[in-house]
């Protein structure tokens, strides 16, 4: 098993927002929200390939187009929080990117899996020659 990523903090650049939705005055006062931009092309050590390909898929829409993974959390009330959760979401992100996916290996279906499927289409087809016509 490989030893997880982990992030190259000197590339981490973290925004403080107000964050949206309920939460009266406070949420008009206060930036609590954080958005942390995470540039690949500049962290160091640099990602493998097969390890950037993965965060690519798994990153999806937060990963812009010039490499810079943007994650954004605003779930609490303190800043600090939100700091710390949305560090532990890009750790966990590199950490599940590392690991190499498991091979699929492809299986055939078993004797008895065969045997219930005929037997099915047989029934079915039973039923089904009931509601033609008679042959005269």
């Amino acid at each position: 098993m490989s030893r997880p990523l982990e992030p190259d903090w000197s590339v981490v650049e973290e925004n403080f927002v107000r964050a949206s939705g309920p939460g009266g005055q406070h949420v008009n006062k206060t930036a609590t929200a954080v958005q942390l931009r995470y540039d690949l092309r500049r962290a160091r050590p640099p990602l493998s390939r097969p390890v950037h390909e993965r965060l690519r898929k798994l990153a999806g829409s937060r990963l812009s187009r010039d490499d810079v993974l943007i994650l954004e959390c605003s779930e609490h009330r303190s800043q600090e929080q939100n700091r710390r959760q949305v560090r532990e979401r890009l750790v966990g992100l590199l950490a599940k990117a590392a690991q190499k996916p498991k091979p699929r290996i492809p299986t055939r279906p078993g004797l008895g899996a065969k045997r219930r499927r005929l037997d099915a289409k047989k029934k079915r087809a039973g039923k089904k020659s009931l509601r033609r016509r008679p042959i005269d």
